[in-house]
């Protein structure tokens, strides 16, 4: 007679889910390029509205800036929505308010509609900057941390550089530019909605989430509060950085420097991406504390040669410091999300992912928009020479917090 042995069978939260093919952790990081293509798309079109609409380089940094306030609006409670109802639920709204937003922005006739429209985008990036990215590592799952970080963290970068370049070549190449531009990423979006539609996400059923408010402040579990203090401390500086040339970089060319062709901000923006995801594929395997470290070195010297830049009006230098700032970007983002990626459970990643960007977008909005302000009243060269200086002090403070802190950041054996 035989015996059977019974096998205990582990609840469904405990088995292991099977893994997504390798290119479904690829396509699903595409939503994420496609939001960011539009979160900078009206950078070379700037120069367009100014001049149709008249206003100054301060309302135009404070447009810009109503992005950042629905970015930080969003990430107030797209992250905990993430984390309890599942990346699906946030993803599929914040792309039909991306849509919305180009229609927006294509038929805007006034300050008012563009700052609509920008708020609608910020909405839109906030939600995929959690979820979003929070489900390309969901997809890629645990065996492909190291991957699913790098992707998420690339295609962000990548599309805001995409965004730029796109709206400055359809801008100067065909007629009726601002409704061209966006009414192909509006093709982009809705590709973005069929991938997103099918993405072979896992069960979120019975993963542990955090309680209390829906909508509150982004946060990180007890005990991860260093290692996202470590992230802030880089990634803040540099996305500042960044969001200055995006901002600004268009009348520095313009009034400074003697550019007209929206091609050249538009490229030197995907040119300032393309290094900050280019930086991030060279520096994957290397220590996370060093990747830390080396972000805040190149932000500083970017804003060096933002200095040098509008001092000697050259446009060679502000390419340069372009180059430095998305670099610097890359790196502080990459280590960033490497480090709550590594140590953050899964069903609080989405809002460690929110915690992170609200550090950065803070400092983002603020300086910029200050720097508008101060250009308006002491000139472009005086406003921008006092925005380097303080961003390089801030970049150089956060590199010091990671050497004094890196026994705190946690290393891939």
């Amino acid at each position: 007679m035989s015996m059977s042995r019974t096998v205990p069978v582990k609840p469904r939260s405990e088995r292991q889910e099977k893994a997504a093919p390798t290119r479904w952790v690829w396509l699903a990081a595409w939503p994420v390029t496609a939001v960011f293509v539009l979160s900078n798309a009206a950078t070379p079109l700037y120069v367009l509205w100014q001049r149709d609409l008249g206003f100054s380089k301060g309302t135009l940094t404070v447009v810009f800036a109503f992005y950042i306030v629905g970015l930080i609006g969003s990430l107030l409670v797209s992250g905990v929505l993430s984390d309890r109802l599942g990346r699906k639920p946030v993803l599929l709204p914040a792309l039909a308010l991306a849509l919305a937003a180009c229609l927006i922005f294509a038929t805007a006739g006034s300050v008012a509609a563009l700052i609509v429209a920008r708020l609608f985008a910020g909405i839109a990036v906030g939600a995929v900057v959690s979820g979003g990215m929070a489900a390309v590592s969901d997809v890629a799952g645990p065996g492909r941390a190291r991957l699913g970080a790098l992707l998420a963290s690339c295609a962000m970068v990548f599309g805001a550089g995409l965004g730029p370049l796109l709206a400055g070549v359809l801008s100067e190449a065909l007629p009726a530019p601002t409704v061209t531009v966006f009414a192909v990423e509006a093709a982009l979006l809705a590709s973005a909605v069929a991938v997103v539609l099918r993405m072979p996400l896992p069960d979120a059923r019975g993963r542990a989430s955090a309680a209390g408010s829906w909508v509150r402040v982004p946060a990180v579990p007890r005990g991860n509060g260093r290692h996202l203090a470590l992230g802030v401390a880089v990634f803040a500086p540099g996305i500042t950085a960044t969001s200055f040339v995006l901002s600004l970089g268009p009348s520095l060319l313009t009034g400074l420097l003697g550019g007209t062709n929206r091609i050249v901000p538009g490229a030197m923006a995907f040119v300032m991406f393309l290094a900050s995801t280019g930086v991030q594929f060279a520096v994957q395997r290397l220590r996370r504390g060093a990747i830390l470290i080396a972000g805040a070195t190149s932000t500083a010297l970017a804003m060096v040669a933002l200095v040098v830049a509008v001092q000697a009006a050259s446009i060679q230098v502000l390419a340069v410091a372009a180059l430095l700032a998305g670099a610097g970007q890359g790196m502080g983002q990459l280590g960033g999300l490497s480090l709550l990626n590594s140590t953050v459970p899964a069903g609080r990643l989405a809002e460690a992912n929110a915690a992170l960007n609200v550090g950065g977008y803070l400092l983002a909005g603020l300086l910029p928009v200050s720097a508008g302000y101060l250009s308006d009243a002491m000139g472009l060269t005086g406003g921008t020479t006092l925005f380097g200086a303080v961003l390089m002090t801030l970049a150089v403070v956060g590199g010091l917090v990671v050497v004094l802190g890196r026994r705190w950041v946690p290393e891939p054996r």
